[in-house]
């Protein structure tokens, strides 16, 4: 017969055993993970199911990621280096060490690259038309047009600049190509060796059409290959005997001390002209430039030789995007028009549908125009009193701040955040910022030192049973360009406990305000770590009491050491985890004893998944929330995000089974994380359904 204790012992779940969990066998390194996030764009720029223009689309979108990747996390771990920080990172590696394994996976990518795009992409097009000709492919009457094409458009904006010893090496401005030219003269005494640099010019086209080319076809001739060969035009009596392109990166990040930046508006401008100043950070060169030619460009530009990357193909793969803008339907994804839901249609008076319950929206699948009807309606009702917004990137002609013009034209009170640090949108915020300023807008540039990343916008109405408040709350940007490719979800409410949070969150922003907690929002950085610690560790003790327990949560990132920690935890505690994460993530899945109930995917589809949304389980209670914010120390400590949860039961439900459980089963763009941080596409097992996940959700919109 068992004693009391012993029944105790009985019941009590076995002890687990201790384990460092931070140990950085444990972590991915974030610098690998996210140039495997880039492969995975890459991918699908292979993969021959996509339409063709799409695929080249993937090339541009692999190449502007890559040149950010090394303007500023590249950059970064250069400063460290120069100024002899030996930190390591949460997988063991210092920078030195980092800088070798982003050099050593990047070889092979390139080239990847490079190759789909000469070799695969380019021949495809010319099957349908488009033509990327070689100079000494065109035929002597073309050749005469781009000839008399450089001489008219190209000649006059041309500076050859001479290096020798009285021609110190030029500047190189960022992400510009060159030509690194090697010229000969004759004399009595022999020949004579000089070397100048022609920069193609940025203000042309890369993509010089050939008007001669024949009915239905597109030809375009590369803007450096006209350049390369009428280069005798430049160097009158010398001889050109080779010119090599190559190119230069340099650190962007902008280097601000706010505290000290009594205008932050002209800081921040001084810093964008310094940008294209920064520190070269990678030299680009087409194979066969000479060594000689290669070392004096690395000297000059004082970097080593692992800093130099041989690209056998197009340099520059943003400018692609004239290719994949081109009128050709059926080399496309099919349009499709964004839905508008069914309470919505007709709908003219926003405000009164919000009272009748919480609206949501999932864009790009349904329109973004409520939202800015929303701030539209705002800026033309008598009744509103004051509208206050979140601006972090914006389109260029944008309805949005139109609206917020207005708005302050008609006399209402209008407050609008501008994030002037939203990184390469700076100088399109400084234009809003005076806009808005110059209509009577009250313009802010937010806290010192933090960036104003939530997606939030407040409207006070007054109403015959007194004041209200609307409230839109986004998990991504007001801008109706990018609302069309990127998956977000758009909340509108006017419940009071959630008006009264807004209300202290722009009280923050705008003034004095030192509100650390809120009744619903979490809000980086005062209580969004927190809360997202309270409710893993909930989740924790649900699995710890035998409850129902679970985590799934949607985001672009995760790298924060302390969150991982405690998604360790409580996968040992035996709490599934279902992670979709779209970039980097720095997460170890199905590490025996410490992940085992971790799973993480990546969707790297049509469109871009921005939208984050995470649900607890709570023993069945499930709790949803949606935001702005990713699992990365940045978010949760160095911005201002916000986070809010979805307290309509039925909204809450949709998004658990109606979106989140659909990308959970995609088997077609979804690839897996492995423990070892290689991703692999999920199969499709016998019997199983294909799933893409994208499509699905299209689909179903369409026809809703």
């Amino acid at each position: 017969m068992l004693t009391g204790s012993q029944v105790g012992a009985e019941l009590r779940p076995p002890a687990i055993a201790p384990i460092a969990l931070d140990d950085p066998s444990l972590y991915i390194n974030r610098e690998t993970s996210w140039l495997e996030f880039n492969d995975r764009v890459l991918e699908e720029a292979l993969d021959e199911r996509n339409p063709l223009l799409e695929r080249v689309k993937f090339i541009a979108i692999y190449g502007t990621n890559l040149d950010e990747f090394f303007m500023i996390r590249i950059a970064g771990l250069m400063q460290q280096l120069a100024a002899e920080v030996h930190k390591r990172s949460d997988d063991g590696h210092t920078p030195e060490e980092q800088l070798d394994l982003v050099s050593h996976h990047l070889r092979r990518s390139v080239a990847r690259m490079t190759n789909c795009l000469e070799n695969q992409l380019f021949p495809a097009m010319e099957r349908h038309g488009i033509r990327v000709l070689a100079y000494d492919q065109l035929d002597t009457n073309t050749a005469r047009t781009m000839r008399r094409y450089f001489e008219e458009r190209v000649f006059p904006v041309l500076t050859p600049l001479a290096i020798d010893k009285g021609h110190p090496f030029p500047y190189i401005s960022n992400l510009s190509i060159s030509l690194a030219v090697e010229l000969e003269e004759t004399t009595p005494d022999g020949p004579i060796t000089y070397v100048a640099r022609v920069k193609v010019p940025g203000s042309l086209p890369r993509f010089v059409p050939v008007e001669s080319a024949p009915r239905g076809q597109r030809w375009f001739v590369m803007l450096e290959d006209i350049i390369a060969h009428n280069m005798e035009a430049l160097f009158p009596g010398l001889r050109v005997t080779a010119s090599y392109l190559f190119r230069v990166t340099r650190d962007a990040d902008l280097d601000l001390q706010e505290d000290e930046a009594d205008d932050l508006l002209r800081a921040i401008e001084s810093e964008l002209r310094k940008r294209r100043f920064g520190e070269p950070v990678r030299l680009e060169v087409e194979p066969g430039m000479p060594d000689g030619l290669r070392d004096m460009v690395l000297e000059a530009l004082e970097l080593d030789r692992g800093d130099c990357y041989e690209v056998d193909g197009m340099m520059g793969t943003a400018d692609l995007w004239t290719l994949v803008n081109l009128d050709e339907p059926d080399l496309h994804d099919p349009p499709f028009t964004p839905a508008i839901p069914k309470r919505l249609i007709g709908q003219t008076d926003l405000f009164a549908l919000i009272r009748e319950g919480d609206v949501l929206l999932h864009h790009p699948y349904e329109s973004f125009d409520p939202v800015v009807q929303f701030v539209q309606q705002a800026a033309n009702d008598p009744n509103v009193l004051a509208i206050k917004q979140t601006l972090y990137r914006t389109s260029g002609n944008s309805p949005v701040v139109g609206a917020l013009v207005d708005a302050a034209e008609n006399g209402t009170q209008v407050a609008a955040l501008i994030e002037l640090k939203a990184r390469f949108d700076e100088e399109n915020n400084i234009h809003w910022a005076r806009m808005l300023e110059r209509a009577g807008v009250h313009v802010v540039y937010g806290l010192a030192n933090l960036k104003t990343h939530a997606k939030v916008t407040l409207v006070v109405r007054n109403e015959p049973d007194g004041i209200r408040r609307y409230m839109h709350f986004g998990t991504g940007n007001y801008n109706d360009k990018t609302a069309r490719t990127y998956t977000d979800l758009s909340l509108f409410t006017c419940r009071a406990d959630l008006g009264a949070d807004a209300t202290q969150l722009f009280n923050a922003l705008t003034g004095f305000s030192k509100a650390d907690s809120y009744e619903q929002l979490m809000v980086a950085p005062t209580s969004l770590r927190s809360g997202f610690e309270e409710l893993i560790d909930r989740e924790t003790a649900h699995a710890e009491a035998g409850r129902p327990s679970g985590i799934v949560a949607k985001l672009n990132a995760i790298s924060d050491a302390g969150i991982v920690q405690r998604l360790y935890r409580a996968s040992r505690a035996g709490v599934p985890i279902e992670l979709i994460v779209r970039g980097m993530c720095v997460i170890r899945p199905g590490v025996l004893g410490v992940s085992e109930t971790i799973r993480v995917r990546s969707i790297v589809g049509r469109f871009l998944e921005h939208s984050r949304m995470f649900v607890f389980t709570n023993g069945g209670d499930y709790e949803v929330f949606v935001g702005s914010a990713d699992w990365m120390g940045r978010n949760l400590d160095r911005r201002v995000e916000s986070v809010v949860p979805v307290l309509d039961p039925v909204l809450g439900e949709f998004i658990r089974t109606e979106i989140l459980d659909v990308l959970l089963a995609d088997n077609v763009k979804a690839r897996v994380l492995r423990s070892d941080g290689g991703y692999e596409r999920r199969r499709i097992l016998p019997g199983e359904e294909r799933v893409d996940a994208q499509q699905i959700l299209l689909q179903r919109y369409q026809t809703v």
